[in-house]
């Protein structure tokens, strides 16, 4: 009996790709014997950030970096950094912004269930262009002196560029945050967006990284990576015996030292830290062709096992921009025939042996999405099996 069994809770099958709500991904045994080195020390939390930075920076070729609990704890970071910027009596008022600098420009087609955190930040949405594009002239009209920042998630650039936006920013002299959480699915993204110019860049420190689920970066300009760090780190120190990094944390630059800010509550510890090193060191060294190869592969044995199965059509969705770098299965089922939805069908999955996790977004076709990166040695065979065995008794019914 492992951990889980051991409080009623059974492992499953993750075939949805790397959702926090299945855990993310899986860290590396190199991961995992790093953290539980860092467990067995005490460290400066500050100089520990510092230094973190500082090698996280150089892998992605910004001027500095910092360590969140998360890819939305930098999101609201990144955002509270573009609305106080170096200035202590800001950063102790957020989240409440009447009057300051507090309005991101988003255009509408990126609008997600993440943005949220602009507003936990204190920062005020402004919508521009609608469901299909965005022009740059759109977000030149929104800008005003109370424009803070403009949000970009990458994935439609065909509807609107990084560097149209930027171009737009620089000329308004407007800071750009890219949220990239989940676009590690690509390696040249990690450099990609801060090449091309972008102020700040959010990632998440799990998913296709493989490394602490609670864990996340933002890298980009130090002056704004320098803000997120008074407004995140432990404050309860005395000035005159502080040692922190002047490069980090100066007190020069400030009127007086803010006192646990905003982002205090998304601390990192010391262990997510050096996990998060030691993963996006393994990132770099991955074969990422070979790893989409396998899991082509694996995608192919799933379709293969389901061809000729009644009631049942399996195919391989390349990779698209929007969706990601890696290729998918769809799995559908004949609804009519079998008198089963979508939704009756992945409830079958889930709720089955073993519990079976797919993804959601084409059920009204009467199908699932198998995404391939959390899928382990066996879980093809599995799934083919399982979906044998729901539409088997569909049929016999």
């Amino acid at each position: 009996m492992n951990v889980y069994e051991s409080l009623g809770v059974t492992p499953v099958i993750n075939a949805l790709g790397t959702f926090t709500r299945l855990g993310g991904s899986l860290m590396p045994v190199e991961v995992l014997r790093d953290m539980q080195e860092a467990a067995g020390s005490f460290v400066g939390m500050e100089q520990l950030q510092h230094a973190a930075g500082k090698v996280i920076a150089g892998m992605t070729g910004a001027e500095a970096a910092y360590v969140t609990s998360g890819a939305q704890a930098a999101l609201v970071l990144s955002v509270a950094a573009c609305i106080t910027g170096l200035d202590a009596a800001k950063m102790d008022r957020l989240p409440e912004t009447t009057g300051l600098r507090n309005q991101v420009v988003m255009a509408r087609l990126h609008r997600n269930h993440y943005d949220h955190a602009i507003e936990a930040a204190g920062g005020r949405i402004v919508e521009v262009g609608n469901d299909r594009e965005c022009r740059a002239e759109d977000l030149s009209a929104a800008f005003n002196d109370l424009t803070a920042a403009i949000l970009f998630l990458p994935g439609q650039e065909d509807r609107l560029s990084l560097t149209d936006v930027m171009t737009v920013a620089r000329r308004h002299r407007v800071p750009v945050i890219v949220d990239a959480a989940g676009r590690c699915d690509e390696p040249r993204n990690l450099t990609r967006f801060v090449a091309e110019g972008a102020d700040l860049v959010c990632f998440s420190g799990g998913k296709y990284i493989r490394g602490p689920q609670a864990s996340g970066f933002v890298c980009g300009r130090r002056d704004l990576i320098s803000a997120i760090a008074w407004q995140h780190l432990d404050m309860d120190f005395t000035p005159g015996v502080w040692t922190a990094p002047p490069e980090l944390l100066s007190a020069d630059q400030l009127a007086f030292v803010p006192r646990q800010g905003i982002g205090r509550g998304y601390k990192a510890g010391k262990e997510e830290i050096i996990g998060l090193l030691t993963a996006l060191r393994l990132y770099f060294e991955r074969d990422h062709v070979a790893e989409k190869k396998n899991c082509l592969r694996k995608l192919r044995s799933i379709c293969d096992g389901l061809r000729g199965v009644a009631n049942v059509t399996a195919e391989i969705i390349p990779p698209h921009p929007v969706r990601g770098g890696f290729p998918l299965a769809l799995i559908a089922v004949d609804r009519e025939t079998l008198g089963m939805s979508g939704h009756d069908f992945i409830r079958s999955l889930i709720q089955g042996q073993p519990s079976i996790h797919p993804g959601e977004r084409e059920l009204d076709r009467g199908a699932v999405i198998i995404h391939p990166f959390g899928l382990q040695d066996g879980d093809d065979e599995a799934i083919v099996q399982r979906v044998k065995e729901i539409v088997g008794s569909k049929s016999a019914a």
